[in-house]
């Protein structure tokens, strides 16, 4: 699920240098926010990839919005904004979660339920799913949608384990109708 190559190569160095600190963990996290501020925001990244703001307005306006970072993430978003890159931050971030976590033997998973899962259940669902990917475990987003009536539908990264009610109606009716 690479984003792409420039983002991989930044995302890369920025992993490695995070391992030799020992900060992989604390980094990721930092990268986490900056990757869902961008991707919730797509007003920050038009604003930054504006030829009418200077690049000393888009780094003050970084330094401003990712204050709590560590050096090395605000330096690396300082290097983006100089070469002109700032449509790729989301990307860098993303792939050096996906680095972080394949160290980890972690995965992405995203988990539909009707109701929200309780942290128990979440557990559950990681020791069940995360050995058919040849992962150790899942980092499990959960999202309520009352439109599977029951069950559950699993999708880790292009994978989905479709568990949900309305998915076995829809197969029983495929079923019927061929």
């Amino acid at each position: 699920m690479s984003q792409n190559i420039v983002a991989e190569r930044y995302a890369l160095a920025l992993f490695q240098l995070a391992k030799e600190h020992n900060i992989v963990q604390k980094m990721e996290e930092e990268l986490r926010v900056v990757r869902k501020a961008v991707q919730e925001n797509p007003a920050f990244i038009t604003l930054l990839t504006s030829p009418n703001m200077s690049l000393h307005e888009k780094k003050n306006l970084l330094q401003s919005v990712f204050s709590g970072v560590s050096p090395f993430v605000s330096h690396t978003l300082m290097l983006l904004i100089d070469r002109h890159r700032e449509s790729d931050i989301a990307d860098v971030a993303g792939s050096f979660i996906e680095l972080a976590n394949k160290e980890n033997g972690i995965a992405e998973a995203t988990v539909y339920t009707v109701r929200p899962l309780t942290a128990l259940e979440a557990d559950s669902v990681s020791a069940s799913f995360a050995p058919k990917v040849g992962r150790r475990s899942l980092n499990i987003e959960n999202i309520v949608d009352t439109n599977l009536l029951g069950g559950m539908k699993v999708r880790i990264g292009n994978r989905i384990f479709d568990g949900s009610l309305r998915g076995k109606l829809d197969r029983l009716e495929r079923t019927l109708t061929t």
